[in-house]
């Protein structure tokens, strides 16, 4: 899939043609540099590998400065391969928000905001005990039981428990580009995206 990388900016809300207020998030994608061009007699496959975001020299080393000067640039922050791009392209040309069209549908990808070791109520959604019944006062938020008795004698892996919540991948689909802004590199998508303010997060149509 065609697409591009892009910082997230946060998110605001646009009213459409009938008045409703509809919640969206800004990215700022691109420009995006190829900085490698996969091919079929090469490497088996057909891609195309964009850089985004400058690196600082002293941040990156020569083996990175060799890779990104045969594309005639410096050092990017995010490297991501991109396949089914249509129309050809050579190292060194730079894809921009234009690549998207205003009513298309996109696909957004992230890492989703960590929240560190939390609780079986905020990371999966128990209802907990609610001091409803049997004198229960001091296990409000608990997990309750969680195996069996001497059969199988063992907790099942996968059992819903307390633990660390968020900083995983997390793949939007299906969201509606509402306007895209070449001139400031921006694109405004329905709904929200995985990720917090200046995030990187992958666009593909």
């Amino acid at each position: 899939m065609s697409g591009l990388i892009g910082k997230k900016v946060g998110m605001t809300s646009l009213f459409d043609e009938n008045g409703k207020n509809i919640p969206c998030t800004v990215i700022e994608a691109g420009p995006c540099v190829v900085t490698q061009v996969r091919t079929e007699e090469v490497d088996g496959y057909s891609a195309l590998q964009l850089g985004f975001d400058d690196k600082k020299a002293k941040s990156s080393n020569k083996a990175l400065d060799g890779h990104f000067a045969k594309a005639g640039t410096v050092a990017k922050k995010k490297v991501v391969e991109f396949q089914g791009f249509e129309g050809e392209y050579k190292l060194g040309d730079s894809i921009t928000v234009e690549c998207f069209t205003e009513g298309e549908f996109v696909d957004v990808s992230g890492t989703s905001k960590g929240k560190g070791f939390q609780g079986v109520v905020k990371r999966h959604g128990f209802g907990g005990v609610g001091q409803a019944t049997h004198g229960q006062h001091n296990r409000l938020r608990a997990p309750g039981s969680i195996g069996a008795a001497s059969y199988p004698a063992r907790v099942f892996k996968g059992m819903r428990m307390a633990g660390r919540m968020g900083s995983d991948k997390v793949k939007v689909q299906n969201l509606r580009v509402l306007k895209v802004v070449p001139e400031k590199n921006l694109i405004v998508v329905k709904g929200a995206v995985p990720g917090h303010k200046n995030s990187y997060v992958i666009i593909e149509k």
